[in-house]
């Protein structure tokens, strides 16, 4: 009779999909934040000077950019099993040949690369909640996802101090690819694009997973033309630029910012430049289980969402205001991780509507809303860097920039339908 039973009871082989996108997420964080906490001293070996560096900040954000949508678009059409490996190995060696750097031109073609591979984790993970995950488990696995990324943020700049006692920068991303390079090991044995070629899942828990099996089938074409047609889809891409904007500082300039403007050294720095990344996380986990319960309350899953991504970016700005205000540094970065965590209670319902938007499309959509956030993360460490240089190091006005482009993100809130599908509006639209 026990096995009777336990043939009945789903199996969880679901949440191990959920434990890779997890572990992904550190490393994909450890590698891309590094550089930030490195970069005063790669700066002096390399003879550069902020300007100079921000290109290769920019160079990241620009190979990002650009395979946002391609990987979104290849998950849906050949599935996430071999996208995601091949982009990991290809970030995975392009941190270690950021080590190898001899000028600013090298150092950006190093990042530009790595960009590449890491522009499309976030959508093909997406891709893998859409088709492994029931609708109501989704938004909760990317608050965990997203939780675990700003952690493997606030954890890289104590780890880089801790490792350049033993090592130099150069030696440093070296080690840190193999990261990347395990994982795929683990992923590639177990992962399985449709949930019914993994023997380890039975018919209980593939039942659980009802519609969500549907989105496993892969195909080539992208309805570009209900992108382009859907108000809701143009304004999640200005919303998710309001948010990236903002957060490139804390991945880029935040290490240097906490050193000149507020006297403190690199290892104060390291303990400090973990803090707002650190708050980031809870911010996802906080809404990823939160929203679920206002949902409930209001009845509505679209106002739940409106509201909890507007109250998201409308918080952002006013932490960073705040910061500005606060003498002592510590309490400063408290101040400046609150408008963190206030950005990361934006990212569950974000990519929670690219899931329930776009269906079977989600890595296509999820991809070109995560694209539109990294081109404006392409301008902001050189727009940062450029506002220093004309202002004699003012950073207090690149602050009221960001909080400014943060509050217009809330105002596209009060607009977007996170919930409906594309089909559906067409649909109806017929």
């Amino acid at each position: 009779m026990a096995d009777f039973a336990d043939l009945r009871s789903p199996t969880r082989r679901r949440y191990r999909v959920v434990v890779f996108a997890i572990v992904l997420s550190v490393i994909t964080y450890i590698h891309r934040v590094s550089i930030s906490q490195a970069a005063p001293l790669m700066m002096e070996d390399l003879g550069l000077t902020k300007v100079q560096f921000s290109w290769a900040f920019s160079a990241f954000s620009l190979g990002y950019f650009l395979f946002q949508v391609p990987g979104g678009w290849l998950s849906d059409w050949i599935g996430p099993r071999r996208v995601l490996t091949a982009i990991v190995l290809v970030w995975s060696f392009f941190t270690a040949a950021t080590g190898w750097a001899w000028s600013v031109a090298s150092l950006s073609i190093a990042r530009l690369f790595f960009g590449f591979g890491q522009g499309g984790a976030f959508p093909v993970m997406t891709k893998t909640f859409t088709t492994w995950l029931p609708t109501t488990e989704r938004v909760r696995a990317q608050g965990l996802m997203w939780l675990s990324a700003r952690w493997g943020g606030a954890l890289s700049p104590l780890l880089v101090v801790f490792m350049l006692r033993f090592v130099s920068w150069r030696q440093m991303f070296m080690l840190f690819a193999l990261l990347g390079f395990a994982w795929v090991i683990f992923f590639w044995r177990w992962y399985r694009d449709n949930p019914r070629d993994n023997k380890a899942v039975n018919e209980a828990e593939l039942d659980l997973l009802g519609s969500a099996l549907a989105t496993a089938s892969g195909h080539g074409d992208v309805p570009w033309g209900r992108f382009f047609r859907s108000p809701t889809v143009w304004l999640l891409w200005a919303q998710y630029g309001s948010l990236s904007y903002g957060f490139y500082f804390y991945i880029t300039w935040l290490p240097t910012y906490i050193q000149e403007a507020r006297g403190q050294s690199m290892e104060q720095s390291a303990w400090l430049a973990g803090i707002p990344l650190f708050f980031g996380g809870l911010g996802s986990l906080f809404c990823g289980f939160l929203l679920e319960k206002i949902e409930r309350l209001v009845g509505n899953a679209r106002r739940a969402r409106r509201f909890m991504a507007g109250l998201g970016c409308f918080g952002s700005g006013a932490g960073l205001i705040v910061s500005l205000q606060i003498e002592e540094p510590f309490w400063a970065m408290v101040a400046m991780g609150m408008a963190a965590f206030s950005t990361d209670l934006a990212m569950p319902p974000s990519w929670g509507a690219c899931m329930d938007v776009g269906g079977r499309y989600a890595g296509s959509l999820s991809g070109s809303m995560n694209a539109a956030g990294n081109l404006a993360g392409f301008f902001a460490p050189p727009t940062i860097a450029y506002v220093l240089s004309v202002t004699d190091g003012n950073w207090p006005i690149t602050f009221y920039l960001s909080a400014g482009i943060y509050f217009a993100g809330m105002l596209c809130w009060f607009f977007i339908d996170p919930v409906t599908p594309l089909d559906v509006v067409e649909e109806n639209a017929g």
